[in-house]
């Protein structure tokens, strides 16, 4: 049975695409005897003709993507762009060294592992640039202390 006029029609009357017009599978005689418009609103209005509601795009993934980004993953070197600095600028990498120096010069300071003098020296040291991480001033506080 060839329906394809009274689907245009329909698909015109319902003001959506030919794919998104219902035809009533019991009543597709009725239906292809169907060759006007106002035929076409009639069954319409009886229910025999309905327009199927719009297709989403699903957005799991998208969303999925967006967890995985926030709990840290997808961080690795293919996602990079830009140099190392453009991530984490190097003043903010020099805040966080030094902050973590100096935190870790006053602990040695107060429990009594290095005196005053040293503590200055070291603060300076540290001023200047000459420790990469905290783990570097170690080694050299254990070396300053093993002479």
């Amino acid at each position: 049975m060839d329906l394809r006029l009274q689907r245009r029609l329909a698909a015109e009357v319902l003001e959506c695409g030919m794919n998104r017009v219902w035809f009533d599978p019991t009543a597709l005689d009725e239906i292809a005897s169907a060759a006007t418009k106002d035929d076409i609103r009639e069954l319409i209005e009886r229910g025999l003709i309905k327009r199927k509601p719009v297709k989403g795009v699903c957005r799991v993934r998208i969303n999925y993507r967006k967890m995985q980004k926030r709990k840290g993953r997808r961080r690795g070197h293919g996602s990079r762009k830009g140099k190392k600095t453009a991530r984490l600028s190097r003043k903010d990498a020099w805040i966080m060294r030094i902050r973590a120096l100096r935190k870790r010069l006053r602990e040695l300071r107060d429990k009594g592992v290095i005196d005053r003098r040293t503590y200055r020296m070291l603060y300076l040291k540290a001023k200047g640039g000459e420790f990469r991480s905290v783990s570097h001033l170690n080694a050299y506080i254990e070396q300053l202390l093993s002479r």
